[in-house]
């Protein structure tokens, strides 16, 4: 293979590895309060990880819900159990 070819290549493995990928981040929570039932999975955001505020992600049937993360919000310590 060109050496040149081979240069280009790493170059260009080396830009994609270090692009920003966008995450699909909440921007606002929601203090709705929900049965644990309902929630069938979660995950936590945190601010500075890519994303601008803390929270924890709820998903409802077919719907992601941002509510606020579980330090300092003892409702959503419980919801999550």
């Amino acid at each position: 293979m060109d050496p040149r070819a081979c240069v280009l290549l790493l170059l260009l493995c080396a830009a994609l590895c270090t692009a920003d990928i966008p995450q699909d981040c909440c921007l606002t929570v929601s203090h709705q309060r929900l049965p644990p039932r309902a929630v069938l999975s979660y995950q936590l955001q945190e601010e500075g990880k890519g994303c601008h505020i803390s929270a924890t992600v709820v998903q409802v049937r077919d719907r992601r819900l941002c509510l606020p993360p579980p330090e300092g919000h003892p409702w959503v310590k419980w919801l999550l159990g």
